[in-house]
């Protein structure tokens, strides 16, 4: 019995999907520990360094700030300290990573 994949005429190739995979996951591995700056549906925004994320979208940020939609445009408000924190993926309206933080290198010991 031919698979669904193969009536459609669709064969799934699985070094391509391999290839696909481990560039994602490089990608993600190389924002690691960077400062991004996260918009949620409420209006909140939140910055803080990666730490990971998984299948449903969800995201760890360390030493997250959280910063209030403020009705003065030019003010951004006091940032109140969360530490860790975890936002649901299907309240991410965007994700940006600080420039800052993609041109400082680290290097191990």
């Amino acid at each position: 019995m031919a698979s669904e994949s193969e009536e459609n005429g669709m064969e799934m190739q699985p070094e391509v999907e391999e290839t696909a995979y481990a560039l994602a996951r490089l990608k993600l591995e190389n924002l690691l520990n960077k400062s991004m700056r996260i918009r949620m549906t409420d209006g909140r925004t939140l910055v803080g360094l990666f730490l990971c994320t998984d299948r449903d979208c969800n995201v760890i940020l360390g030493s997250a700030q959280e910063f209030l939609k403020s009705t003065d445009s030019f003010s951004q408000g006091e940032p109140r300290v969360l530490g860790l924190a975890m936002i649901p993926g299907h309240h991410v309206v965007s994700i940006e990573v600080e420039s800052e933080s993609l041109q400082t290198t680290t290097h191990g010991l």
